[in-house]
């Protein structure tokens, strides 16, 4: 294995973790140091020895440290084919010494936009110089290698002390730094198309493999755009197999409704769609109202707790097979009952992010818009026949939230605090109405129901109400709105309109 001895090193970074370290370790295997600004004084505090950039190139630092390694000196010691005999004689005749290694950290773009500083700072954090000296690093990899991360320098030094780096080490560097610039251009190309978005700008990389896509014929992993808040990058997974893409898929799903529902809920979730949701004062009884919805269906789904996961529920989950299990957090006791179910994923996580980005292809495309919320206050809502009752009330809310998570068209049926029948992802509004009501069966009589989508005609009224629904909330908007409503009158159904509809394809 060929290695490329390293004999002098620039170095420049905003982020100093295990700087100091990762220098001693450099210039104890004789290699020279040259930096500027913050990171030479940095290393000059630590008794490091260093060569200032200003030194080298006879220019100093001016605008306010804007332009500092600008300049052919630098930049010719790091572009340089030392295989040709020609670049070898300009930097010669330069005096030009040429790096073996280039160590740099932007600016904290991101962090100054997370923050909320104002425009001016967060302009002041977008790097020149320290993309371009990454860039022409990679570039060259085949004679200087690039490092962009405090992750990376214990593998450079453990090289150096071996005799220097490898070829395959410096081109794997190179497309770590060529993506590395790629995100940092991406997170200000957003930024500043944060009023128009006529461009999105997504960079992309592989947090983990999953354990196969939607089918096991297709391989497939979990991608991030830079750090990550979702609710997945800080779960703690327990227990379980590796999860798969339609695992995730689901979770995520069910954590989402979970997290609309109040404390104390429970739903299930399978292919996207709820099966069952409920919320109660004990764990374990939403657990069992959510799974009565359609026991059929929730086989092999993923249960989400909006709470902790207790012995009694984890009891409860216990009897039935599901893929995933997914909490706000889980007793020991919990932890003891389902540990013997090895293959089960027992998942403890935070609330979703704010994120709202929904991006989904196309046949060599994309189509992106903001993610759906679901407004649960019905202060807003509009009874368009008599008002309903308190409990009517109650239940219509969560209806309301388990249609806006569920495939359209939507039709959900709740009684007493559950969810008891659930038709999803039909293609006409009466349809999921009657899938709805067969799943619900007798359970249908004094209950209520949500429709995410306006009724087209009053079929779907006269549907579920001589089935015993006797309250209805949806968008309103059909421009057969009076017959619709002229149809709840007629059956003493309270029906209300929320302006606001929620499909979800």
């Amino acid at each position: 294995m060929n290695r490329l001895p390293i004999t002098r090193a620039l170095i420049s970074v905003s982020d100093r973790t295990g700087l100091v370290e990762f220098a001693r370790r450099l210039h104890g295997a004789g290699i020279e140091i040259v930096s500027s600004g913050g990171t030479a004084s940095a290393l000059s505090e630590a008794d490091i020895p260093v060569t200032e950039v200003a030194d080298i190139t006879g220019a100093p630092e001016m605008l306010g440290g804007r332009v500092k390694t600008l300049h052919p000196d630098i930049h010719g010691g790091i572009l340089a084919d030392l295989g040709d005999e020609a670049h070898r004689s300009d930097l010669a005749e330069r005096g030009i010494e040429p790096f073996g290694l280039v160590v740099v950290s932007l600016y904290p773009f991101e962090s100054a936009v997370a923050a909320g500083a104002p425009d001016s700072e967060v302009l002041e954090n977008i790097d020149i110089g320290g993309p371009t000296l990454i860039r022409a690093a990679a570039k060259n990899h085949a004679w200087v290698a690039t490092v962009v991360s405090p992750d990376q320098y214990a593998e450079i030094a453990d090289q150096i002390d071996e005799g220097g780096t490898t070829a395959s080490t410096r081109e794997g560097m190179a497309r770590e730094a060529f993506f590395h610039t790629a995100q940092y251009e991406a997170a200000i190309v957003n930024w500043l198309e944060k009023d128009e978005a006529d461009h999105l700008a997504l960079a992309l990389s592989k947090v983990s493999d999953a354990r196969y896509g939607e089918n096991p014929h297709q391989p497939a992993a979990l991608y991030a755009a830079g750090v990550s808040k979702g609710w997945w990058a800080a779960a703690d997974v327990l227990q379980g197999k590796a999860m798969s893409f339609n695992n995730y898929a689901d979770a995520d799903a069910a954590w989402r409704l979970a997290n609309d529902l109040p404390n104390g809920s429970a739903a299930i979730v399978k292919h996207m769609n709820a099966c069952g949701a409920a919320t109660g004062e004990l764990m374990h009884g939403a657990f069992r109202m959510a799974w009565a919805c359609d026991p059929l269906s929730a086989f092999g789904g993923v249960v989400a707790l909006n709470g902790q996961l207790d012995r009694e529920t984890a009891l409860e989950i216990s009897q039935y097979f599901v893929e995933v299990v997914i909490a706000r957090s889980i007793s020991d006791e919990a932890r003891a009952v389902l540990a013997p179910k090895e293959n089960l994923r027992v998942l403890v996580a935070p609330a979703p992010s704010s994120h709202d980005l929904n991006v989904r292809t196309i046949d060599d495309g994309f189509l992106v818009q903001r993610r759906d919320s679901v407004h649960v206050g019905t202060e807003d809502w509009e009874a368009k026949s008599r008002q309903p009752t308190t409990d009517e009330l109650h239940n219509l809310e969560l209806a309301w939230v388990v249609a806006a998570h569920t495939k359209s068209n939507a039709i959900v049926v709740v009684n007493d605090g559950a969810a008891v029948g659930v038709g999803a992802g039909d293609q006409s509004r009466v349809g999921a109405a009657k899938r709805a009501l067969a799943k619900a069966g007798k359970r249908s009589a004094g209950a209520v129901a949500a429709s995410d989508g306006f009724f087209p005609f009053r079929d779907g009224v006269d549907t579920l109400a001589l089935a015993g629904i006797t309250a209805i909330v949806e968008p309103g908007g059909s421009i057969r709105d009076g017959e619709v409503v002229a149809a709840a009158q007629e059956h003493d159904v309270a029906i209300m309109f929320t302006h606001r509809r929620h499909f979800r394809h």
